[in-house]
């Protein structure tokens, strides 16, 4: 008994364990290559390329890319290597940088050495020029021949290193290497020995270079030490090593025949690249998956340990990623225990990234499984949680949300299949058929008949990514298999509503967060709204690279979001962000798949905005009135907790290329040119980057119209209407262009090159008792609006953050809502409530009671009761009852029949 009590413990308990031991790879293969293949794939690769149309298509598509370059150095021999970026004359070894800026190299090798980045990330006019354009043996510690792109026809000037776009030394470097390594591998499939020497000569020139180059060192000894590679500004960015370890697997026959002395000079500078790459970095986001691949890859290519003096081998930096733990990498489990949420499978990264790490680490397992035939899925099981997740990132148009440094896009499929490959080959059927499913429906080009794909022309479609064999029996799946209505991510606080998720043209759905987890916004409690085809209240995106003004000063701040920012100053570190919100509750319960009432949704949440010191809370709700039908309810209470308020400002940002503020009688509001949402008063810098800021102080109810005009006419309308208050002054503004979308595609006008048109309701003084109370409704031309009038109401008594509204649609059905902070019941016309939310709609003689979070709801003749709170909803539609709950409640009838209901999965009932 004592044994099983210490086993069901450690089951429960695993993900928290310390980290658990990875067995290093039994029988490490001796030959080469090693990586990609072996040598006793190549049989079966040769008939591939004799039977297969696949095989011959990408073959021939490698041999067009790298034949002209072969060619051309039968009788040029350093027409390409001589195109290398290097220090050419000065062999300098030792770099010198000033942060993320480049200063100047010194130091004299006896052989030409490999010249370092220009800056961390930072763009300019100049770039890199074609390979048939660069100066050969272009030599200057100080600066190079590159593209002025602000000229015309772009010609080459000389310009300081430091002024260079950033990656584009490396990214020349990077190209001719991958040129190399497809030539590396023709040699190896085909004997042809001009393209191991063609390799070898790129290879051995680069390698060599290396070997004599030292760590860079940052004058001001700064954050900058950390991170830095050998190559480039940041040890994650070191792709060469890939290249550079594929091409050495494929020529190293080659070179041990010819070029034997030099192996030892190979090895010590992929292992010094190695040490480096462990020593410098950040072990705590995606940085560590991306050294580890590179690492691991440079690894493979050593020998064993025994083969070197100090011990330090294949096996030695296997381990390292697997198991081993240091200042900056951590082991493969310590790194994903910290990243991943074991219950959710969400990475505590923006959606972009997250999908991106769970890709690449798809990939790693694959990588290696490929190399080793070894799984590592049993070991880090989230992955199978972190890969079946990705979907609940998804709008109805299958494009994911993008809070934080996120674009707008697809859903990565590639780690699905990886899922698939993996359970193929271990006969893992369950997961199989899971993912299999996932695939075949969210992957456009997913070949269900098992006709081969069109392959990239490029090495790793011969093995890694070769055509994936779906099995034909396998349907695909739904997306309510893998979406739900509510979906909550703690560990980087975003909360997402839905409905009607599967219809792209009239799905709703809200997308909310704050900022957790890395490469996060500072935009407080931010929201992404969908309509009608489009993410229309979309994020402003990123604007510029991480380290230019735009982008630190506008883009990552409350302004551009969707959001309230508090006295003008509302801000805290973006990036690496701990800034969550409180989900205080919710409706449906996060991921719930089925039982619960599907036409009414809703969040509430508590955020502390710390620089000013305000408690904020949001109740975002979506009410869906029919097929095609439905609108969003944002009610945002926000107030300073030491008083003292100056303003609030209520930020909405839509796409569309005409915005019109009016009254509720459609009257556009008398806009008169205002500075007053500005720099000027010791507020943010992002007000300065808006313009053509025009205002009118009202304190009646007023609507905000987006028009996105389309040529076919059916044109899209976001309709917002706003309730009025004292002391409200409202702002038409023109601001910084969406950049979240990467092109313009699917929108009839350009959004990232067009101002992005934004209302403001700034409230002065506090905005708790007076918040900002907010009905949203997509619209298309050809359907019109379905909402008739919105209007509020009061009721005695009751606390002045009380909100309650009455909306009539044009079906007739009226839907009465009622919003409280307080734990108290309120009364309007025959209508009582105690609770967070409340809706109350007719029809005819259809009704709904829906509670949401609290005690009571009474209307209709029937009152609802709960000794503690609880969501509850009853519905009468076509002569029949329905209801759900889910805590136990007492329903009373005006009759004066008392039934008591436990906690009931939405269904039907008598009454």
């Amino acid at each position: 008994m004592k044994y099983i009590v210490i086993t069901i413990f450690l089951l429960i308990t695993y993900p928290y364990l310390s980290a658990q031991q990875i067995p290093l790879p039994s029988n490490l293969p001796q030959a080469h290559p090693r990586l990609m293949t072996t040598p006793g794939y190549k049989p079966t690769l040769e008939k591939q390329l004799k039977e297969d149309i696949w095989a011959k298509e990408v073959m021939q598509g490698i041999l067009d890319r790298i034949n002209p370059y072969v060619e051309r150095t039968q009788t040029e021999p350093d027409w390409l290597y001589s195109r290398l970026m290097m220090y050419w004359k000065s062999k300098a070894t030792q770099v010198y940088i000033n942060g993320g800026v480049y200063s100047h190299a010194d130091g004299e090798a006896p052989v030409p050495t490999v010249r370092f980045g220009s800056t961390r990330g930072v763009s300019s006019p100049f770039s890199r020029p074609k390979i048939e354009d660069i100066v050969p043996y272009m030599d200057d510690t100080k600066g190079v021949y590159f593209r002025n792109t602000s000229k015309e026809s772009s010609p080459l000037e000389w310009v300081d290193q430091s002024n260079v776009s950033g990656g584009s030394i490396e990214s020349v470097n990077e190209e001719i290497m991958r040129i190399a390594k497809d030539a590396a591998f023709v040699y190896w499939i085909t004997g042809d020995e001009k393209y191991a020497k063609f390799a070898f000569d790129l290879f051995n020139t680069y390698m060599m270079g290396m070997h004599y180059r030292t760590e860079p060192v940052d004058l001001g000894n700064g954050h900058a030490q950390t991170l830095a590679g050998m190559s480039t500004f940041e040890v994650i960015q070191e792709r060469i090593l890939n290249e550079l370890a594929y091409l050495y697997d494929f020529i190293y026959p080659y070179i041990q025949a010819k070029h034997s002395d030099k192996t030892d000079i190979y090895a010590i500078t992929f292992k010094k690249w190695i040490d480096i790459s462990i020593k410098n970095g950040v072990p705590h986001n995606n940085w560590n998956l991306h050294k580890s691949k590179f690492i691991l890859k440079a690894a493979m290519v050593l020998e064993d340990n025994r083969t070197y003096a100090d011990g330090k081998g294949r096996e030695y930096y296997i381990d390292y990623i697997l198991n081993k733990t240091s200042a900056r990498q951590w082991s493969l489990t310590d790194f994903m225990k910290y990243g991943y949420d074991y219950d959710t499978g969400i990475w505590n990264e923006c959606p972009g990234y997250a999908q991106g790490v769970t890709k690449d680490l798809t990939n790693f397992i694959r990588d290696y499984d490929n190399t080793f035939n070894q799984n590592l899925l049993p070991y880090i099981p989230v992955m199978v949680e972190a890969v079946k997740v990705l979907p609940q990132y998804l709008f109805p148009n299958n494009q994911i949300t993008a809070f934080g440094d996120t674009y707008y896009g697809g859903l990565h499929t590639e780690a699905m299949s990886d899922m698939v490959r993996i359970a193929q080959k271990y006969g893992d059927k369950e997961n199989e058929v899971l993912f299999t499913k996932m695939y075949k429906l969210f992957e456009p080009n997913a070949i269900q008949q098992g006709t081969p794909e069109k392959l990239v022309p490029q090495v790793a479609s011969f093995f890694t990514s070769k055509p994936l064999a779906l099995d034909k029996n396998i349907e695909k799946g739904k997306p309510g298999d893998y979406i739900t209505q509510t979906f909550y991510a703690p560990n980087v606080s975003w909360f997402v509503q839905r409905n009607k998720y599967d219809d792209k043209q009239n799905g709703l759905m809200i997308s909310q967060y704050a900022s957790y987890g890395n490469h996060a916004h500072s935009n407080g409690v931010a929201m992404e709204l969908y309509g009608k085809g489009h993410i229309l209240g979309a994020e402003s995106g990123i604007g510029s690279t991480y380290f230019e003004k735009p982008y630190l000063e506008y883009y990552s701040q409350f302004p551009a979001h969707n959001t309230v920012m508090v006295d003008g100053i509302s801000k805290y570190p973006e990036m690496l962000s701990n800034h969550p919100f409180d989900l205080l509750s919710c409706y449906p319960e996060s991921n719930q798949k089925e039982g619960y009432y599907k036409n009414i949704t809703f969040s509430d949440v508590y955020f502390l905005e710390p620089e000013s010191r305000s408690d904020q809370n949001r109740l975002l709700s979506i009410v869906s009135t029919g097929e095609a039908t439905g609108y969003y309810v944002d009610i945002f209470r926000s107030k300073k907790q030491r008083n003292g308020d100056k303003f609030h400002d209520y930020f909405y940002h839509n796409l569309g290329q005409e915005l019109f503020i009016q009254n509720i009688k459609g009257e556009n509001l008398n806009l008169q040119p205002s500075e007053e949402m500005a720099f000027a008063g010791g507020h943010l810098f992002a007000l300065d980057y808006m313009w053509d800021k025009k205002s009118a102080k009202t304190n009646e109810d007023y609507q905000a119209v987006w028009k996105m005009s389309f040529p076919d006419g059916n044109h899209i309308y976001m309709n917002l209407w706003m309730k009025g208050y004292p002391n409200r002054e409202i702002f038409s503004i023109k601001a910084p262009a969406c950049k979240a979308f990467r092109n313009n595609n699917n929108f009839p006008y350009e959004v990232n090159k067009s101002p992005y048109l934004t209302i403001a309701a700034r409230q002065y003084g506090e905005a708790w008792n007076r918040p900002f109370v907010s009905v949203f409704e997509p619209a298309t031309e050809k359907e019109g609006k379905y909402i008739r009038s919105i209007e509020s109401f009061n009721v005695n008594n009751a606390s002045p953050d009380f909100v309650g509204l009455v909306v009539n649609s044009k079906s007739g059905r009226t839907d009465y809502i009622f919003s409280s902070v307080k734990d108290e019941m309120v009364v309007y016309n025959n209508m009582a409530v105690n609770g967070t939310y409340a809706v109350i709609s007719e029809k005819g003689n259809d009704f709904t009671l829906f509670l949401g979070n609290g005690t009571l709801v009474e209307g209709k003749g029937f009152k609802i009761e709960a000794a503690e709170k609880v969501n509850a909803v009853l519905e009468y539609k076509n002569g029949e009852y329905y209801f759900t709950c889910d805590k136990p409640v007492t329903i009373k009838t005006e009759k004066g029949k008392q039934i008591n209901k436990d906690k009931t999965t939405y269904q039907k009932i008598k009454l």
